[in-house]
């Protein structure tokens, strides 16, 4: 009996050590950066097994990052850090226009007995030793011109969404940053699929260049769709948000679906009118702000344009959202959906916006600058076709 106790503790002391000696986990899709603002940035990366993340920054000043202790951000939930394959975590209190490095870090678990005990792996950061640590530059309000791309309704095409976005062409030396307008998927059916179609493409240009994402009505459909915002996060915790570029205001809103709720593909799921209701309230507030008042351009990005004679999602973001951004003085609407190009000048019935509506092409990018004078933009597909036109502002 002794021989066989000193067996099976011999053997608990054993699988302890393998446990122990666990390797840290591993990133396998990003790290790329979300809600970017003047004074700070979100990272987001997923590792291939449970660990605590956290976040180190320093200036770019020269200095090798381990010239000194860095400054920590963690992955907290209300307090408490989370133990998890997902990682989001908010770097504050940084300067405007200004370019900072960052590394990613993770420690995994191999014990966890709540308050108990609680064993790690070791910790394993990206790689600062004998690469350059990742970069990214906060938003400017003072920057003369605002850059950036635009790519929506990629529908799963990751081979095109690469090329077109790839990390040489995506460069912070010439994008402040890149918005998603929506559609990338074709159906959010699992972690998988927004994994595979957007998150791995985008990371190799958006760990270091910014990503903004409008959602699209194919983002709202799959049984993992209501974790949109888990994925990719926003100042205001939903998928209808504002930032500031330079002078230009960007208010990006969220149309939902394009059908009538009750219809039949939505199986009873679905109460995207209610939510635009909401929106429209929110709206209403935004064009108030002194904060919108005050900027000199106004752009909207919105993945499906207004149409009242259109289908259901058209018609309602033509009856809810316009009437309020017709009084507020808009410069311009920046839309997808439609799979083709589109220009309506501001007054065309089509679209009965008192300002100019640009629909960009499925499978595309679109790139664009902003001034205090003029929107001037510049669509490309895969086959090097180009479309130019140039808006005045008011």
């Amino acid at each position: 009996m002794r021989r066989f106790i000193i067996s099976i503790l011999t053997l608990c002391i054993a699988s302890f050590a393998v446990a122990e000696e666990r390797k840290a986990p591993k990133i396998i899709a990003g790290p790329y950066i979300q809600a970017c603002s003047q004074t700070e940035f979100t990272v987001v990366w997923q590792t291939d097994s449970d660990a605590l993340s956290w976040v180190e920054i320093a200036p770019d000043d020269g200095t090798h990052f381990y010239n000194r202790q860095r400054e920590q951000f963690f992955h907290t939930i209300h307090g408490r850090r989370p133990i998890t394959q997902w990682h989001c975590v908010t770097v504050t209190g940084l300067e405007p226009g200004t370019t900072y490095r960052y590394r990613v870090l993770n420690k995994g678990v191999v014990l966890n007995e709540g308050n108990r005990r609680v064993r790690y792996t070791e910790s394993k950061g990206s790689n600062v030793y004998r690469r350059e640590p990742y970069r990214v530059r906060t938003l400017s309000n003072s920057a003369q011109v605002t850059r950036f791309a635009i790519g929506n309704d990629f529908h799963d095409k990751t081979e095109e969404l690469t090329s077109l976005f790839s990390k040489d062409v995506i460069t912070a030396d010439k994008y402040d940053f890149v918005i998603f307008n929506g559609d990338m998927v074709s159906s959010f059916e699992s972690e998988q699929r927004i994994v595979s179609s957007v998150v791995i493409p985008a990371s190799p240009f958006a760990s270091q260049v910014p990503l903004f994402y409008a959602r699209g009505n194919h983002e709202t459909r799959g049984a993992w769709a209501t974790e949109f915002i888990n994925y990719f996060p926003t100042s205001t915790g939903v998928p209808y948000y504002t930032f500031n570029s330079g002078d230009a205001m960007f208010i990006v809103l969220d149309a939902g679906e394009d059908k009538p709720d009750s219809d039949v593909e939505y199986h009873d799921l679905v109460r995207y009118d209610i939510y635009r209701e909401q929106q429209a309230q929110w709206l209403k507030n935004v064009v108030e702000s002194e904060q919108f008042k005050a900027a000199a351009v106004k752009v909207v990005i919105i993945h499906v344009p207004p149409k009242s004679t259109g289908w259901h999602g058209e018609a309602e973001v033509a009856r809810l959202f316009v009437p309020i951004l017709n009084s507020a003085g808009v410069d311009a609407m920046f839309c997808a959906h439609i799979h083709k190009y589109r220009f309506s000048e501001a007054g065309d019935p089509i679209y009965g916006c008192d300002f100019p509506v640009i629909c960009n092409p499925n499978r595309t990018r679109m790139d664009v600058e902003v001034t205090k004078e003029k929107i001037t933009y510049t669509t490309t597909n895969a086959e090097g076709k180009i479309i130019t036109n140039e808006i005045s502002i008011k």
